[in-house]
């Protein structure tokens, strides 16, 4: 069965990819499965500045799901490229970074630092992020700022660009369509849902920042949905993402209109499930007879 995708000039052996925040830098997961059987992994979110990250408590667990509120902890641009890329740029899959920031400004400098790295062949704009300079509203929930900083970090940046769309809007398609004309190669959707916990014995919030991030099977049904529209709407290549746990939901994705698919939350509650992915994907290549899984993509029947 021939499971590799393009996704513009990025070309994977296989569909799956790991999701930034879940995978670490994917030496983490090195003892659990093979990193080189993956199509590739996303490191986790990378600033120009080093960021700490929110005060604890910031994960918790929810029904189906989990929230978090890590606030892209990472100790910035110039230590991955210093201490961690060295580490793996020898490995035999495609290692991407997730590139984010709080100005337009940041956002370019560390994606033209990235640009410099010969095995990093793409990096992953996580336009969810709040922009200081316009009073905090996310980058990704205006149609003009998510077109503005894509089309600025497009200039900078010379390789695959893909685009990670925040799910908290009223139409995904007007960002998608933005995105695109600001120059994006590919897109990912859907980032994390916006959700908060609750203790009632305390009567207080779960995390310390109120609010935070709702992945998990929970969120599958609306990122199913967003990435079938966004296929109809939009000629870029998709990678699907949100509540994938199994190779059957990778399937769901790619009829929806996914290219590939990106496992996240699954991560943390079973390490080697992303290969374990990669193995159904093909068995059930091989017991419809379908050759490869391009054919599948996009290719739900709805009439």
């Amino acid at each position: 069965m021939d499971l590799s995708v393009d996704i513009h000039q990025l070309h994977l052996k296989n569909p799956v990819l790991t999701a930034s925040g879940t995978f670490g830098y994917g030496e983490e997961f090195s003892d659990f499965l093979d990193l080189e059987r993956l199509g590739g992994f996303i490191v986790k979110g990378t600033t120009l500045h080093p960021r700490d990250g929110n005060p604890y408590p910031r994960m918790a667990e929810t029904p189906s799901g989990m929230l978090n509120a890590v606030g892209l902890q990472n100790k910035g641009v110039d230590y991955f490229i210093g201490h961690i890329y060295p580490r793996l740029q020898h490995l035999q899959t495609q290692v991407l970074v997730n590139v984010s920031g709080s100005t337009v400004e940041d956002y370019v400098a560390a994606a033209e630092k990235i640009d410099a790295l010969e095995h990093i062949p793409a990096i992953e704009l996580n336009i969810s992020c709040p922009n200081v300079k316009a009073g905090g509203m996310a980058f990704g929930t205006s149609c003009q700022e998510a077109e503005r900083v894509v089309s600025a970090v497009r200039k900078a940046y010379h390789k695959t660009l893909i685009v990670k769309l925040s799910p908290n809007v009223t139409d995904i398609v007007s960002i998608a369509k933005a995105v695109e004309a600001g120059g994006a190669d590919a897109l990912s959707l859907i980032n994390t849902l916006l959700g908060m916990a609750v203790n009632a014995e305390t009567q207080r919030p779960v995390l310390s920042t109120i609010t935070g991030g709702l992945s998990g099977p929970c969120v599958k049904p609306i990122a199913l949905r967003m990435v079938w529209q966004v296929h109809k709407a939009v000629g870029l290549p998709i990678i699907g993402l949100g509540g994938i746990m199994n190779a059957t939901d990778a399937i769901e994705f790619f009829l929806a209109g996914a290219s590939a698919i990106q496992v996240g939350t699954a991560n943390f509650i079973q390490p080697s499930i992303s290969v374990d992915i990669v193995d159904g994907i093909a068995a059930y290549l091989e017991r419809k007879h379908i050759a490869s899984v391009r054919e599948l993509v996009g290719q739900l029947k709805v009439d």
